[in-house]
């Protein structure tokens, strides 16, 4: 499923004439610094924001002025930073929330909760209290509540946030795995680098750079928003783009023979 952002105005986050899209299947991540309005562009796709101008397209209908929001909802499903926090379900029950938007048969719904749990490795989890999970665990809880949805957009608001390393490449690998048409706001770089098709960099609420990430990471852009220097090379283990940061102005450390800091 097509998501079509056109000429987003968004004044509460300060986001101004945005244009994205994802194609159906691709992984898109959305980069840029604290406050460049990553998090506000998400919440106009989800119905939580409204644009002041501009069109948010999803398979093709427009979701605040075509879609009700419970049709929104049956095709975008989110993983939002404390999506679950401060609620006492189990893990079950709080996946089954994600069914709530179709109303369906509770026989049916209880079979999609399962396969969700099941797809994420989170099947003999079914009864703990979600707060009492790992931060690793709760994000595949709310995955889970994401497929159980079974929209044809999923949507990420910095899902690999305060999880350990494993934990981070544990749950990209998932989500890479699940072939949907995925937008997610990432704060890690070399994450982004790795897992998406294509990046979008928001600075000051302005998309300036768009494209593969080895298109889009280069040390110039890098400095201009980031602030840092920054050598994008190759990752030896993966193949992928990989970035080494400095700060900017900082004169490079020599080293002796043996390649140790003098």
């Amino acid at each position: 499923m097509r998501v079509e952002l056109t000429g987003l105005h968004l004044p509460l986050g300060g986001v101004a004439g945005a244009d994205l899209r994802v194609e159906p299947g691709e992984f898109v991540g959305l980069i840029g610094p604290n406050g460049s309005g990553k998090s506000t562009l998400l919440r106009s796709l989800y119905r939580t924001l409204r644009p002041e101008a501009g069109t948010v397209l999803v398979g093709g209908d427009d979701v605040w002025r075509t879609l009700s929001a419970r049709r929104s909802a049956q095709r975008i499903a989110v993983v939002a930073q404390h999506g679950g926090d401060g609620f006492d379900f189990t893990v079950a029950e709080l996946v089954a929330t994600g069914r709530t938007p179709h109303r369906g048969a509770p026989a049916a719904d209880r079979r999609i909760v399962a396969a969700a749990l099941e797809r994420v490795g989170m099947a003999g989890k079914a009864d703990r209290v979600y707060t009492t999970l790992s931060g690793g665990e709760r994000q595949r809880a709310l995955l889970a509540r994401a497929l159980a949805q079974q929209g044809g957009v999923l949507v990420l608001d910095e899902p690999t946030n305060h999880l350990d390393v494993h934990a981070q490449f544990e749950l990209l690998d998932l989500i890479r795995s699940l072939r949907v048409t995925a937008l997610a706001a990432l704060h890690e770089l070399n994450l982004a680098a790795a897992y998406c098709d294509r990046l979008y960099v928001l600075d000051a609420g302005r998309i300036v750079a768009h494209g593969a990430p080895a298109d889009v990471l280069t040390p110039d852009l890098l400095a201009e928003v980031f602030g840092v220097r920054a050598h994008l090379g190759v990752n030896p283990l993966t193949g992928r783009p990989n970035l080494a940061f400095a700060p900017l102005g900082q004169t490079p450390v020599p080293l002796t023979e043996t390649g140790d800091p003098r």
